[in-house]
């Protein structure tokens, strides 16, 4: 009842509610593995073992809430609904502190209720165990990330979690692949360049996980190896001959930074610069380097050459921006 009087509570989130509930197709129950089960389904996915227990305990008190139960039949059936097409997942919203432990966690149970439509899809694509497995994986991760912020359990942005529990992403190697189309400005550079694709053609958006080691020369060239093999044979209909990405790791003022063989210099020059945000991202790079995008400047440590970059730039007064680049697969 927490749950859903919070969610309630919020005008936007009442709003989603409205529109969830306001769906044709009546949904079916929502289906979790039973509290014996539960703790190895979640170790698979790689979540925290400081997690589990509270996944677990909670899990009696969602099934016992009538409200919180028709809520997750009807997120989990909309997640599900056209598995694998690209651009038409479901984004869920973050829920408000108001909603307790069990609006922390909520999302975690989506997932887990979909887990196995997306291993089904990954099965009927002919997606090898592993790759599925390192993929869903991901989940875990993100947890690892918001207990790192935040120090408890939770997704802190369960739309990312959304596209590789629909098909849309996947983990090869160092780096994950989002099945994506090129947007406008970039797809103009593209053609510009003499390239066939343009906007609305299919590319690869890479990106750049957490908690992977370092971001080697070897272990991308490693990776877009198994990118190209991977979606030739498991996607053959969508053509991937660019890949693009769009992060901070982009922004040329590293350069001013790093010593040109610097992984991160070495990774930029993989991709050709389209065009660079022009409102500043100084959290982005705080976060990812340092765990949390909300923590003083004036505090941050200085022990390895990206944190001495990230620092002493913001420290001077300057500001990290986020690029946009592509290269051809």
């Amino acid at each position: 009842m927490v749950l859903l009087k919070a969610l309630r509570a919020d005008a936007r989130l009442a709003e989603w509610l409205r529109d969830l509930e306001s769906e044709e197709d009546a949904p079916g129950e929502a289906v979790l593995p039973h509290a014996d089960e539960l703790p190895d389904v979640l170790l698979d996915l790689s979540v925290p073992h400081e997690d589990i227990n509270d996944l677990v305990a909670l899990r009696s008190r969602l099934a016992q809430d009538d409200e919180a139960m028709a809520l997750l039949a009807r997120c989990a059936a909309r997640f599900v609904r056209d598995m694998g097409e690209i651009g038409k997942g479901w984004e869920p919203p973050s829920f408000p502190e108001s909603a307790g432990p069990l609006g922390r966690l909520f999302h975690v149970y989506v997932f887990v209720a979909a887990l196995p439509h997306v291993r089904a899809y990954h099965r009927g694509r002919g997606v090898p165990e592993d790759v599925s497995r390192r993929t869903l994986a991901d989940l875990g991760r993100q947890m690892a990330v918001h207990r790192r912020r935040r120090g408890t359990g939770g997704l802190l942005f369960p739309w990312w979690t959304a596209l590789y529990f629909h098909g849309e992403l996947f983990q090869l190697g160092r780096l994950q692949y989002q099945r994506a189309r090129l947007g406008q400005r970039t797809g103009e550079a593209v053609a510009a360049s003499g390239g066939r694709p343009g906007p609305g053609d299919p590319c690869l958006s890479v990106h750049i996980p957490d908690f992977r080691g370092p971001l080697t020369p070897s272990a991308c060239e490693r990776s877009l190896a198994l990118a190209r093999a991977f979606f030739a044979e498991h996607f053959p209909e969508e053509p991937y001959e660019i890949a693009v990405c769009h992060s901070w790791l982009l922004d040329p003022q590293l350069r001013h930074h790093l010593p040109a063989d610097s992984n991160i210099i070495r990774f930029q020059d993989r991709f050709e610069l389209t065009h660079q945000e022009t409102t500043p991202d100084d959290g982005v790079p705080v976060g990812f380097v340092f765990g949390d995008p909300e923590l003083p400047v004036a505090d941050l440590p200085r022990r390895s050459s990206v944190e001495r970059a990230v620092v002493d730039h913001l420290r001077a007064g300057g500001h990290w921006y986020g690029g946009h680049g592509w290269f051809v697969l």
